[in-house]
């Protein structure tokens, strides 16, 4: 009932405001993790783009529904299951488009996950540890959680040739540039970007195979090995350089084009709907 609201809501605002841009203005900006908020203004705007095609919007997958999708591949897959309402629940959700079969197929999932308070303990201020007497706090692994999502809708779209699973990431543990912050009593504090102790970007691009980040990564890679052809489903990680939270206009434009390409890869099994 929730996500209902949410949704009229923001139907509501999008009126009232003259499309997308306005409402991030209002409500968006109310929440540290906006992103599914961001994902029901895409699915508006493409259904407006895209009047001939249907959308639907789902906040969670069961993990029985992702077995039976790997056993459409091959009976041997999708076979263990032992909790029967296990289910994956992205902090976006889902948008998927139906095929000309019918079919529901997958064209956007969202996740932000904000990892680090250095910085705003620093401009507040504020000292961490267990001294309380240090400037930075040793980075944690709680981001680590979101390669069991990525696993899952990966396997789920195993039988397809796009992945557009993108993931936004803010805190002081996602820098890719070194950063000054002052405190309130003026002294200068320096986070290198490089510091084993803070950066823990490292640890997430396994998810895309160390593809460049900040990239549209939706379509799969094949690439070739001696005699074999391996398929690459790599998740679109952006990032904020200097660590800050990010704009919520910029999350948008990026969450559409990926909503876009995903909608060319799947263009002949839409032909019809695109064309009659």
């Amino acid at each position: 009932m929730a996500k209902k609201n949410q949704s009229s809501r923001l139907t509501k605002q999008h009126r009232e405001n003259h499309g997308v841009i306005g409402i991030f203005g209002t409500e968006a900006k109310e929440h540290d993790k906006a992103t599914g908020f961001i994902q029901h203004a895409v699915l508006y705007e493409l259904k407006k783009k895209y009047t001939q095609l249907n959308f639907r919007y789902r906040q969670s997958v069961e993990k029985k529904e992702i077995n039976e999708a790997l056993k459409k591949i091959d009976p041997y897959l999708g076979q263990t299951l032992f909790v029967d309402n296990a289910s994956i629940i992205p902090d976006g959700g889902i948008i998927e488009v139906q095929d000309d079969n019918g079919n529901w197929r997958i064209i956007l999932v969202s996740e932000a996950k904000h990892q680090g308070k250095d910085i705003e303990n620093i401009e507040k201020g504020e000292l961490v540890g267990k001294m309380k007497n240090q400037d930075l706090m040793a980075a944690g692994n709680a981001i680590e959680r979101s390669h069991k999502n990525i696993s899952e809708i990966a396997n789920m779209m195993l039988a397809e040739s796009h992945f557009p699973y993108v993931l936004f990431l803010e805190g002081s543990n996602f820098l890719t540039e070194t950063i000054e912050v002052i405190r309130p009593d003026g002294r200068v504090v320096t986070l290198e970007y490089n510091s084993g102790m803070l950066n823990r970007l490292d640890r997430l691009t396994a998810a895309n195979y160390g593809m460049p980040i900040n990239t549209n990564l939706c379509k799969n890679r094949f690439v070739k090995h001696e005699d074999k052809t391996i398929m690459l489903q790599a998740t679109s990680i952006y990032t904020q350089g200097d660590g800050r939270s990010w704009d919520k206009q910029k999350m948008f434009e990026i969450m559409f084009e990926i909503a876009e390409t995903s909608l060319q890869m799947l263009g002949r099994d839409l032909w019809n709907q695109i064309n009659g």
